[in-house]
């Protein structure tokens, strides 16, 4: 790995912990810093005058005035991603820790920004519970409701930790629409976390020493699984599609949405066997499996697990991510669609950390300033791009 591939990296996690209000621990721990240097790095970051000072300079900058300077001393033109990689490393650690850390939520912007009534919201926390018998209950922040089995302050759905001797299982529903996200501890304490677009199914209780058996019908979850120590060794399985993974104890992700062809099922702690068509995967920390519901293969790889779970701990971190793939992640929490004006740009790549708490036009702003757009234009709930 690269001295500029770690710096990348770290400089992902140290975003995620100040964008948290966290003491930036990675920083701490690198090893291709001296403790003088991570001093001097921690306070250009976190101090308000150097903040102020680089939005200063900032706004005195002409980019694409300089920009042009550059393309006319390059001999044969690069693809613009080649150059926003580089500007990119910065803006992680200048641009967007600075505004998180200072929870601006105001951009300057356009006297035709201004003339925009914008209608796109971040999201929230907002679900649909279904009960056993049809009944349907909105869950939303700030709205405290009970069932025979369950409670929720409107941030989380938490079921009575109990086990029955036997029985028929009762199925309730959880579903998140987009532009949402929620958390429910399940019955034998498996806490998920479940993102836009998503829906579970799942027991008000589970039977004793019997398999724990949930089923994701589609969307995203991250599962911190109840150790089967602690229910008679039963193990824990998530059902989607053509796909079951068992585990002991563990967390992991799958991601298995309704408009695409692959689903992912990645782990961070652990260890998960995933069985797709009658043949078993085992995966260990840090690999995922992909499989193709159309091409009906699979792959397994090594990823960056944090890359692939920071939407639970509310952030969006992309690694060489097109932006095609960068407006499909967005367009789910902030509930909108898009038009490409340019089909060109969907192949743009971005690489960098964008906090979930901010205003989609900052997102915008973001990506025009580095060249990945040309423009925008919010009409309603559509981002046309160009």
């Amino acid at each position: 790995m690269t001295n500029l591939t770690k710096i990348i990296k770290l400089s992902q996690k140290i975003a995620n912990s100040i964008l948290a209000g966290k003491q930036p621990k990675a920083l701490e721990k690198a090893s291709i810093f001296s403790k003088e240097d991570k001093n001097y790095i921690l306070s250009k970051l976190t101090d308000n005058k150097h903040i102020k000072e680089r939005e200063s300079i900032k706004k005195c900058i002409d980019k694409n005035h300089d920009w042009k300077h550059v393309e006319a001393k390059i001999v044969k033109p690069v693809k613009k991603v080649s150059y926003f990689k580089y500007a990119a490393v910065a803006a992680i650690l200048v641009g967007v820790i600075s505004i998180g850390y200072l929870k601006l939520t105001n951009v300057k912007q356009s006297d035709s920004d201004n003339a925009i009534i914008y209608t796109i919201e971040k999201g929230v926390d907002k679900a649909i519970l279904t009960l056993e018998d049809g009944t349907e209950i909105a869950l939303e922040k700030g709205k405290e409701i009970k069932t025979s089995h369950a409670k929720s302050n409107g941030e989380q759905l938490i079921y009575d930790i109990k086990e029955k001797d036997a029985g028929e299982l009762v199925y309730n529903y959880l579903t998140i629409p987009r532009g949402a996200h929620f958390t429910i501890q399940l019955a034998d304490g498996t806490n998920v976390k479940l993102n836009s677009e998503t829906q579970l199914k799942y027991p008000v209780n589970f039977v004793k020493g019997e398999s724990r058996l949930v089923e994701l019908v589609y969307g995203e979850a991250y599962f911190d699984v109840s150790h089967s120590s602690e229910h008679h060794g039963a193990s824990f399985k998530v059902l989607n599609n053509n796909e079951i993974v068992e585990v002991l104890g563990t967390e992991f992700n799958i991601k298995a949405y309704k408009d695409e062809a692959h689903i992912y099922t990645t782990l961070v702690k652990g260890k998960i066997a995933v069985n797709i068509a009658g043949k078993t995967h085992l995966l260990n920390p840090g690999e995922q499996s992909d499989f193709d519901t159309k091409g009906k293969s699979v792959v397994i790889k090594t990823v960056d697990s944090y890359n692939e779970t920071s939407w639970k701990d509310g952030v969006f971190s992309f690694d060489n991510k097109s932006l095609k793939e960068i407006m499909k992640v967005l367009s789910r929490w902030y509930d909108f669609d898009v038009e490409y004006k340019n089909n060109a740009i969907k192949a743009e790549e971005f690489i960098g950390i964008l906090s979930k708490d901010q205003k989609i036009e900052n997102i915008l702003i973001s990506l025009k300033d580095y060249g990945i757009i040309e423009d925008y234009e919010i009409n309603g709930k559509t981002i046309i791009l160009n």
